[in-house]
């Protein structure tokens, strides 16, 4: 047992040894080979300078490359979550019935202007695409929320147009789920598509704002209704009267200087 065991050792050390001596023959042919290698490429480079230049040029290329596409991925990352979505804009990016309302939104409801910039540029936006007055999205939300994105209501609704998480949960679900419903421009976008859906399945306006208020949690009744259109007649006057203004200013400006007798 003794000398199976001796020559078991025995042709296990042999094993390694050989392991070991090849794997140093290999690194060092290795080695040798990347030597030659290099200086094959460095006689190149010596006898074709033209060469040696287009390399650099070509490294360098790619390294610029390469960094323009890092610092991109690192200043726009995609998809954007909710947080990263602007909700604020400059009000001079506003045309200046937008500036009239925003403006009058923001004293009455004690807001920044640059928020409701955002606000009011995409109702104006969204009342394009769905044939719905802005002034009229821009009032359910003054009703609903007073602007305010994180509102909660009693009945489970949230955002700035109070709308319920678990009946729009399909729509919402692109976006990051029901919490979704407290990012302003997603809230502001789900709720005018229920309100557009609501006024094509009704026979007048004020029957839709009345199931909006129900599906919003405000209850039936005629206050909300008359409410919201309280709101946006003040406002289609605020933007109807800075649209008058700017049209008077216009035909002055157009007008012709009467003649003086020489």
């Amino acid at each position: 047992m003794t000398a199976t065991w001796t020559r078991l050792k025995l042709v296990a050390h042999t094993l390694i040894c050989d392991v070991r001596e090849g794997f140093v023959e290999i690194t060092r042919h290795s080695l040798a080979l990347i030597g030659l290698i290099v200086v094959a490429i460095a006689l190149t480079f010596v006898a074709r300078p033209g060469l040696q230049q287009t390399a650099n040029d070509t490294l360098i290329g790619w390294l610029q490359g390469r960094q323009v596409q890092l610092l991109q991925a690192q200043e726009a990352p995609w998809p954007p979550s909710p947080a990263e979505r602007s909700t604020a804009t400059s009000v001079n990016n506003l045309n200046q019935e937008q500036v009239a309302v925003t403006q009058w939104l923001s004293r009455k409801y004690k807001i920044s202007p640059e928020p409701l910039a955002a606000l009011v540029s995409e109702a104006w936006s969204l009342g394009e695409r769905s044939q719905i007055a802005p002034t009229l999205i821009l009032s359910i939300m003054a009703i609903e929320s007073r602007f305010n994105p994180f509102a909660s209501g009693s009945q489970g609704a949230m955002g700035l147009m109070q709308i319920e998480p678990d009946a729009h949960s399909t729509v919402l679900s692109p976006f990051g789920g029901r919490l979704a419903a407290f990012d302003p421009l997603t809230n502001l976008r789900v709720g005018t598509r229920y309100l557009q859906g609501l006024i094509h399945d009704t026979t007048s306006l004020e029957e839709a704002l009345r199931l909006y208020a129900l599906a919003s949690g405000q209850g039936k009744g005629e206050q909300y209704v008359e409410r919201v259109l309280a709101e946006q007649k003040l406002m289609d006057h605020i933007s109807q009267g800075q649209k008058t203004a700017l049209a008077n200013k216009t035909n002055a400006s157009q007008t012709p200087l009467p003649k003086t007798q020489m």
